[in-house]
């Protein structure tokens, strides 16, 4: 159900951290309440306040939203990909722990913004990126409703804040726990989103990106096929949008998705045979609206992240929220887990997919599936060190069967980390 009521009468205290897979992580600066409606903000401020129990973020997790802004907005001429510097090139794949042949890394170096560097090994690393999808579907809310209010940027942001999402059949079905915070009460709860779970636009945004939720994923797609259909006359109530999806066709439903996940995709120059997210994240979703296969590789993500920073993926509005929606301010978890960026400030998505067969004296079990074994990660990194300001795009993909990657993509992380320093 999509409805509209004034923000501060309904947020009456949903809020959301991060549990995946035992593993901690969230999004957004925790500044953020007032301005979005995300909840589970207030919760972090008041916990890193002292004023409830929580654990302190890390040094690298408190800028404030006034301070996250793509850093590339007023540099001319940028947001393609220089040319591969092969010496760089050289150097990543002996960064790589194992089986270098099964991974695919780019990395774009902006440290100097007037001349970037760009290295890639396997840029052409073809393979479902699973949850980094997630940033597709952000993009695809973020690009419609630019395309409805091209030139007014209050009405998009009243439209995240105010519109009330309530979770019908299309969040089924979803393992992933969020968390719930009542304001008032201060009291903490966390578990998968349910049939009747209510929250705003930012709050799906922010339950999609920080602990992944494929439930909260589904709706955000829902709302994109709702927002393509309705335009100015979205949000709709929940009779007008539910008889809609009921009654069109569901592959006229299906050409209304992909058309709004691919067209931003291209509009920023990316190549949509290598880089789309095809598909709803929930099986509830798959079956109500046909998709197609995801898939990406390192070269086209990080030519996306390039435009994030550069304020042209859709604009700059767009660049920044999607830049704040995937700021890190709590555990962090694979890639971006390494204790070496702890200081710094991380943008960061991962996602993986496993899939297993019989294998005599093998036992298959999650992220260390014997048939393909996918990990992805793409992050941005910003520090200050020894007077130096470091700033990079990392992309890194891998198919190592029958194991965890997870602490692989970590220590590549330090290693790039210590790669881009040296250039320097």
């Amino acid at each position: 159900m999509t409805i509209q009521f004034s923000k501060l009468a309904v947020l009456s205290g949903i809020v959301l951290g991060s549990l995946i897979h035992s593993s901690l992580t969230s999004a957004y600066p925790i500044d953020g309440y007032l301005d979005t409606g995300i909840s589970r903000l207030e919760y972090y401020r008041l916990s890193e306040a002292g004023e409830i129990d929580g654990k302190s973020l890390y040094a690298g997790a408190k800028r404030t939203t006034d301070e996250i802004r793509p850093r590339l907005i007023d540099v001319e001429g940028h947001s393609q990909l220089p040319a591969v510097n092969t010496s760089v090139s050289a150097q990543l794949a002996p960064l790589i722990p194992m089986q270098p042949q099964n991974y695919g890394i780019a990395l774009l170096d902006l440290s100097d913004p007037e001349s970037p560097v760009y290295a890639e090994h396997n840029g052409n690393f073809l393979s479902n990126v699973g949850s980094v999808g997630k940033i597709l579907a952000a993009v695809a809310l973020f690009s419609k409703l630019q395309e409805i209010y091209p030139d007014n940027i209050v009405k998009r942001r009243e439209i995240l804040s105010n519109t009330i999402v309530t979770a019908d059949e299309f969040v089924v079905k979803d393992h992933h726990k969020v968390r719930f915070w009542d304001v008032e009460k201060r009291e903490l709860q966390h578990r998968a989103l349910k049939i009747g779970d209510q929250g705003n636009l930012y709050e799906y945004l922010d339950w999609a990106l920080s602990p992944s939720s494929n439930a909260a994923a589904a709706m955000v797609q829902r709302e994109v096929v709702l927002l393509s259909h309705f335009g100015k006359s979205y949000p709709v109530s929940d009779d007008i949008a539910q008889a809609y999806l009921k009654d069109t066709p569901k592959a006229e439903l299906g050409k209304l998705f992909l058309d709004a996940m691919i067209a931003p995709l291209e509009a920023a120059g990316i190549d949509t045979d290598k880089l789309r997210q095809g598909s709803f994240f929930t099986r509830t979703g798959k079956n109500r609206i046909p998709g197609t296969n995801s898939y990406g590789n390192p070269r086209e993500l990080v030519k996306l992240l390039y435009q994030l920073e550069t304020g042209k993926l859709i604009d700059v509005f767009s660049s920044t929220e999607l830049k704040r929606l995937i700021y890190l301010t709590e555990r962090r978890i694979r890639y971006a887990s390494h204790p070496n960026l702890n200081p710094h400030s991380v943008y960061f998505k991962s996602g993986s997919l496993y899939g297993c067969q019989p294998e005599e004296g093998f036992t298959c079990g999650k992220y260390m599936g014997n048939r393909m074994n996918l990990l992805a990660s793409v992050a941005i990194v910003e520090s200050e060190e020894d007077g130096k300001t470091y700033h990079y795009l990392a992309v890194v993909q891998s198919n190592v069967l029958k194991v965890n990657s997870a602490v692989a993509h970590q220590t590549l992380a330090a290693r790039i980390h210590k790669l881009v320093k040296s250039m320097h």
